[in-house]
């Protein structure tokens, strides 16, 4: 007796008229001819069956704070800086799990099963630490959470944050930060790289950076990055976020970086709605939009993954963690119009962010966990062009989240027409 079966899907790899067995928490079968009793069927009538998305690069201590204290009138990644130190001496654990919980809920509903969380270590009372550490646990689930000890205010920058972030991570946070260009000097920013790293070493942890994240085309922390991760032994274990700067950065300069990135194994993650938003704020015409070198880092075999970073908050007042949105974004801005490259950039929001951050049981395989989300679209193209709604999502085996299918009836000439906006 099967827990769920569901037929008739479409796979991400193009295989249509699928089926997919789930007993309990795992896939016990994916093929064309799988049959049986269920507790709960599914005909995915030729639908998009998909793992979930996973977001790589989000900040959930500050989501959902849009207007406390004041909006963002400058748009700038520094002024949002400036309104989130002034809203942390009035944070409290509460209000941070509320916040948390209710964009948890957001996600769920848009099949974003995975989060990878930067939580600001630099108020010493580790609020938002403790905050966000006990709700990991009680969505665990639901969604997976997995925290990055981010010094906000700089490593070395901010007088307590080397402490802070050490205490961080023995109370369990997962994965080592860093914002080198958020220092006082180059000089260190690449030293603390370098501490940042060593301590990711030594504890055995991976470590996801802010990394060049600036209109500065001089800036060079994300090559003291690559080079850190080569010292130590860290390749595969290690992500870039955001590298904006390398939009700004000659093309001689780009040709040396690129394959320094493929050598060591480093994970991109550009966050698209933010990155083209905060960046080029000081430009006039031509003006710069921020976005990191997508296109080429494909092509050279480079693991891309997008991130959200921001939903309602100091840096973005838009946003309700549909990672298709994100997706969508990448390939107008990236102009990754190309077949293959709008492929690239649906995997850049499941599979590849799966594999950024670690995760295990990833994908539609025997053997993995059973997540899944049926999307109304017909292939990866089609859920970018349309952002569907999410007929189903599946958590470890369990229907946690369902929609009904979104049509809409026109008339025109006195004839009344159903439109679901599928084309394939």
């Amino acid at each position: 007796m099967l827990d769920i079966l569901i037929t008739n899907a479409t796979l991400p790899d193009g295989r249509t008229g699928q089926s997919i067995a789930i007993v309990g928490e795992e896939i016990v079968e994916v093929g064309p001819n799988v049959t049986g009793e269920a507790g709960r069927k599914f005909d995915a009538a030729g639908c998009l069956v998909t793992p979930p998305f996973i977001d790589p690069h989000f900040h959930l201590d500050s989501t959902l704070s849009l207007g406390e204290p004041r909006l963002n009138q400058s748009g700038t990644l520094l002024e949002g800086i400036q309104l989130w130190g002034e809203l942390k001496p009035h944070l409290t654990g509460d209000a941070i799990k509320n916040r948390v919980r209710e964009l948890a809920r957001w996600s769920i509903a848009k099949g974003t099963l995975a989060i990878r969380s930067h939580v600001d270590t630099s108020d010493p009372r580790m609020i938002n630490v403790d905050a966000l550490i006990e709700v990991r646990e009680e969505l665990k689930p639901y969604i997976d959470i997995q925290l990055v000890a981010f010094p906000q205010d700089g490593y070395f920058r901010s007088p307590s944050n080397v402490e802070n972030v050490a205490r961080a991570l023995d109370k369990g946070v997962d994965v080592v930060g860093g914002i080198p260009h958020f220092e006082r000097t180059m000089e260190d920013g690449a030293r603390s790289v370098r501490a940042l790293c060593e301590l990711a070493a030594e504890r055995g942890l991976r470590v996801d950076m802010h990394c060049d994240e600036t209109d500065d085309p001089m800036s060079r922390h994300f090559e003291t990055l690559t080079a850190e991760t080569k010292r130590l032994g860290l390749e595969g274990r290690v992500a870039g976020s955001h590298l904006t700067s390398m939009h700004s950065m000659d093309n001689y300069y780009v040709s040396k970086l690129l394959p320094l990135m493929a050598e060591s194994e480093i994970h991109a993650i550009p966050n698209p709605l933010i990155n083209i938003t905060l960046q080029g704020r000081h430009d006039t015409y031509p003006k710069r939009r921020g976005m990191t070198r997508v296109k080429e880092m494909t092509a050279q075999g480079i693991n891309v993954a997008l991130g959200h970073d921001c939903v309602m908050d100091p840096w973005y007042s838009l946003g309700s963690h549909d990672m298709l949105e994100v997706a969508h974004m990448a390939v107008h801005v990236g102009q990754m119009t190309g077949i293959e490259e709008m492929k690239a950039m649906f995997a850049a929001v499941t599979e590849n962010s799966a594999k950024a951050m670690g995760l295990e049981g990833y994908g539609i395989a025997k053997g993995c966990n059973a997540d899944l989300v049926i999307l109304q679209a017909g292939d990866p193209i089609e859920a970018i062009r349309l952002k569907p709604n999410r007929l189903a999502v599946i958590r470890r085996g369990k229907v946690i989240a369902e929609a009904p299918p979104q049509t809409s009836k026109v008339t025109m000439g006195g004839e009344s027409y159903e439109v679901d906006f599928r084309r394939s």
